[in-house]
């Protein structure tokens, strides 16, 4: 079933560093790699800042018309009327963030490197799946690994869009898109760019 946003889940996944933000920076990223969906995951506890910052980003987001996600955070997705939330496996269910942000709100659920999962989510009304880590992560160098198979695999029974993410840069990203991946993840290549 290709909803609106489906279409919408392809090329750059843009997820925010764990650091302080600099929005000119996110901005130019944006505009030079035309990000097509940002996620905001700062994992501070202080929450004025955190709302700030969603606040900053979903005005740049809605400036580019870039779908804006929220890490975790269901609360504040709905706060700020965000564009979506994207859950793990320690987060609330598919169905507590459907029932708080309504049907128009796009999940997403990490599946790690589980296509079980991944079908799971997908019947119970996820619109995305993100598979990972496909390549080591230095974000998070702890992360399971993913096999580009188990991608391939997914996508031959899948009928979401799949995210490709971990250790993803602009070298190796067309082999996830090869592999079968929708979007790609980028948080650290993309950290990097805007330090330039």
């Amino acid at each position: 079933m290709e909803t609106n946003h489906n279409k919408r889940i392809s090329g750059i996944y843009a997820i925010t560093p764990n650091h302080a933000l600099n929005i000119d920076a996110i901005e130019k990223v944006i505009i030079q790699y035309d990000i097509t969906l940002l996620q905001y995951r700062h994992k501070t506890l202080d929450a004025q800042t955190r709302r700030n910052e969603a606040t900053q980003l979903q005005q740049l987001c809605l400036k580019h018309h870039t779908l804006f996600i929220i890490n975790d955070d269901i609360n504040l997705a709905k706060k700020i009327t965000a564009d979506g939330v994207h859950l793990g496996k320690n987060d609330a269910s598919i169905q507590q963030a459907r029932t708080q942000l309504g049907a128009n709100a796009i999940i997403g659920v990490s599946c790690y490197n589980d296509i079980i999962l991944a079908k799971n989510a997908q019947n119970q009304g996820a619109d995305y799946v993100a598979f990972g880590a496909l390549f080591p992560s230095l974000s998070k160098p702890d992360a399971p690994r993913c096999s580009l198979d188990v991608v391939t695999q997914a996508r031959q029974i899948l009928d979401l869009p799949i995210v490709g993410i971990g250790g993803i840069d602009f070298d190796n990203q067309q082999q996830a898109l090869n592999a079968g991946c929708n979007a790609v993840a980028m948080i650290n290549a993309l950290d990097m760019e805007t330090k330039k």
